[in-house]
């Protein structure tokens, strides 16, 4: 009889310690759940050429050159103003790794893609305004040359050196000073080896040295971060849009007569209310609704400088015969328009909702060496919706 009793009592304990069916059910939808949203991110991410998303190393802040080149080059929700504004379609910059308190910078550019196509890469130098001596009042203008590193064995000889840019600069200016500087660059993507760094010399009008105290460039050493010496690459990746955008900003609301949700935040509950308003029986026409984009739902809030999310809008509604030009219809949707309400062919559909006009957003982020980076991205936005 005690037998029989352990053996019930173990059965028991057995049974108890089995997860349930309920569990098991719920385990396994969070798990393909949890499958799907790390696809999806992983598919979001090749949308905008990338791996993984980038390490997040702490909040640091972007230079205030990228910011006011995104500025420039987006609305504040990231759309493109003028697709012609920026040449190529990645601005990348580099803080220089030398530190050095001399006039020699050096820049790390392992991030950029062998495929990236430099079009332009510039210096830039923050002019310190000079301190007071005897010579300030027998010079107002000084020669500024930069030069590219050929052998740091000869640092001091100009045979060492190529020259790469020059020019005369004001003795009491203070400020950004831009020198073009892409002939090195491209050298160093061809062969990383060559990247021995720049040097820049300054010089009277008479080519004699200058008073390093009368001309002084901020350093990464003992200047604040907002006037260190910076690189700007200007490149192509080769993934530009093959279909044109709009230029002119006006034609952007020009595309739709419906009313734009606000992109600045998720659309409201009415602007979501519109994509169901067909369940009700009520079949809509072909027309332009939202659809936000939140980074931080998505967990890029880290990385991303700007913007916060943005809106891309989706199409939906029927494309009914008959087809009206509000529906901006092409020849072939109309003609296969016909024959459906005709019935002429069995099997033939309406035509499709489709974005008829896309326009590409910005993004400004860190990328993984901590650098920031403003890239854009075609065919991220649609601009108008039509019967296809």
């Amino acid at each position: 009889m005690l037998t029989l009793a352990l053996s019930f009592a173990a059965l028991v304990c057995a049974v108890a310690a089995r997860p349930s069916l309920n569990y098991l059910e719920s385990h396994t939808a969070e798990n393909e759940s949890e499958e799907v949203r790390s696809a999806a991110i992983k598919r979001l991410l090749e949308v905008f050429g990338m791996e993984d998303p980038p390490a997040i190393h702490g909040h640091k802040q972007p230079p205030q050159y990228m910011l006011d080149l995104y500025n420039t080059v987006a609305d504040v929700d990231g759309v493109t103003k003028d697709p012609y504004l920026l040449e190529g379609n990645t601005v990348r910059s580099f803080f220089d790794r030398l530190r050095s308190e001399q006039v020699e910078f050096r820049f790390n550019l392992s991030t950029v893609a062998r495929t990236e196509k430099i079009l332009t890469a510039e210096l830039h130098l923050f002019k310190l305004r000079p301190q007071a001596t005897s010579t300030f009042n027998r010079h107002h203008f000084c020669q500024v040359s930069v030069y590219q590193v050929l052998d740091t064995s000869k640092s001091n000889n100009t045979l060492g050196k190529k020259l790469l840019s020059s020019r005369l600069i004001p003795v009491h200016s203070t400020g950004w000073e831009v020198f073009t500087i892409t002939q090195a660059v491209r050298s160093w993507m061809v062969d990383e080896g060559n990247n021995l760094g720049l040097h820049v010399v300054v010089q009277t009008l008479g080519g004699s040295k200058m008073d390093l105290k009368l001309i002084r460039f901020a350093s990464g050493r003992n200047h604040h971060q907002s006037k260190q010496p910076m690189l700007v690459l200007f490149t192509d990746d080769g993934r530009r849009s093959s279909a044109p955008e709009i230029t002119d900003p006006n034609d952007f609301a020009a595309t739709s007569s419906l009313p734009h949700a606000p992109m600045s935040g998720p659309p409201s509950r009415s602007a979501r209310s519109l994509d169901y308003s067909d369940e009700d029986g009520m079949s809509m026409p072909c027309q332009r609704l939202p659809l936000y984009v939140d980074f931080e739902e998505i967990g890029w809030s880290g990385w991303i400088v700007s913007p916060r999310g943005y809106n891309a809008y989706h199409c939906k509604g029927s494309c009914s015969f008959p087809l009206g030009q509000n529906m901006r219809p092409t020849n072939h949707a109309t003609v296969q328009s016909i024959i459906n309400a005709l019935k002429l062919i069995k099997g033939i559909e309406t035509p499709c909702c489709v974005p008829d006009k896309l326009f590409s957003i910005n993004l400004l982020y860190f990328d993984d060496d901590e650098n920031v980076v403003l890239k854009q991205y075609s065919d991220m936005v649609a601009g108008s919706c039509g019967c296809h």
